[in-house]
């Protein structure tokens, strides 16, 4: 299967096929240099470098590695000052290119040293978890983690080709599916009320790890993501409803310092925070919020957040969420399945109550 991300000369397309793992070398003629250096993490590198690296030679590509310890807890300034170095030593120039293999957070990484190395060299993006694949490998966000937020520093830095092997996903724990498919039911909630009620119907489907439908849900993500970033790359309008569930969710990670809750679970905790506030606002009924909590739940992922967090601290992190402007916060909001809207100035009060429900 095959997705095109329309963007004129930066357009490029996300190849879908079982084993593509082992033929990328041969997927990569979009790009020219016989050079390229593999960033990934020390687990990712263990399971799939060699594969992709064998893949490349007959292709005529020299590449080497460079791996920093998994975690979102690398996802800072050190890594990349520490991936720099690493480009300079294995000879990367202007005509290089950087692969981009693992999850969320080697793409956002790599993604952003191959963004300002040389001021701009080419990357291609290879996922390795189901959130990369239907989400973060898509659309050129790249960028770090500073002490006081996510993703405070980045720049917008589109892939050449984004090559999706589902095979991979065979060798995930049951844990990271299911972040991945927080981040599948959001498309559901906010673009497509029939891909929503796909989801509702095939639970059994998705729990069982059946490839056939992974490829075509990974497809259908891909598709919705590409609308999206199509019509708006710099997320100056639609492509913000994207951060539905993320607003929350990322203030959750930061107030927990990244430790005993996975993204992909924050941002199911984030979409029930929303849908409660948004019925509290009275622009959404209690029964597409409880439909979307019920999906939720029945993945496997939690509604509710768990342990000792202050509600009051959650919402002070949220001040700090990159997408705010002098306008104030935007929350994106759902009116019910399918259909989301983006909101400033809304009562503290009422979002404040949102988490609290929410807090055990």
């Amino acid at each position: 299967m095959k997705v095109r991300v329309n963007l004129g000369e930066r357009s490029y397309d996300i190849e879908i096929s079982s084993d593509l793992l082992e033929k990328s070398g041969a997927e990569l003629g979009v790009v020219s240099s016989p050079k390229c250096l593999v960033i990934t993490d020390d687990n990712v590198k263990k399971l799939y470098y060699q594969k992709v690296a064998d893949s490349l030679i007959p292709a005529g590509i020299n590449c080497s590695a460079a791996a920093f310890k998994a975690g979102e807890e690398s996802k800072k300034l050190e890594t990349i000052a520490f991936l720099y170095g690493e480009a300079v030593r294995a000879g990367l120039n202007r005509d290089s290119f950087i692969v981009a293999l693992g999850g969320g957070v080697p793409g956002d990484v790599a993604g952003f040293v191959a963004a300002t190395y040389m001021r701009g060299i080419d990357f291609i993006q290879i996922p390795t978890t189901l959130l990369a694949m239907v989400d973060s490998s898509v659309g050129g966000k790249t960028g770090v983690d500073l002490p006081q937020g996510k993703n405070l520093v980045g720049a917008f830095w589109q892939p050449k080709k984004v090559l999706i092997d589902p095979c991979v996903l065979k060798t995930l724990p049951e844990r990271e599916i299911k972040c991945g498919l927080a981040e599948v039911v959001k498309y559901g909630v906010i673009l497509d009320a029939a891909f929503f009620k796909l989801l509702a119907s095939n639970v059994p489907k998705l729990l069982s790890l059946d490839l056939d439908f992974y490829s075509s849900v990974i497809a259908k993500c891909c598709e919705l993501k590409a609308y999206v970033v199509s019509n708006d790359e710099r997320e100056s309008g639609l492509r913000a409803i994207l951060n539905y569930g993320h607003t929350f969710g990322h203030a959750v990670e930061a107030v927990s310092a990244y430790h005993g809750i996975a993204h992909g679970e924050a941002v199911s905790i984030g979409m029930c925070m929303a849908a409660d506030l948004a019925v509290s606002m009275q622009i959404m009924k209690k029964e597409d919020a409880s439909i979307q909590e019920e999906l939720l739940k029945n993945l496997g992922l939690p509604v509710r957040l768990r342990g000792c967090l202050i509600p009051a601290k959650i919402i002070e992190a949220m001040a700090t969420d990159k997408k705010k402007t002098d306008a104030g916060l935007a929350l994106v909001l759902p009116l019910q399945i399918g259909a989301v809207e983006i909101r400033r100035g809304v009562d503290p009060a009422l979002v404040l109550e949102a988490i609290r429900g929410r807090c055990d």
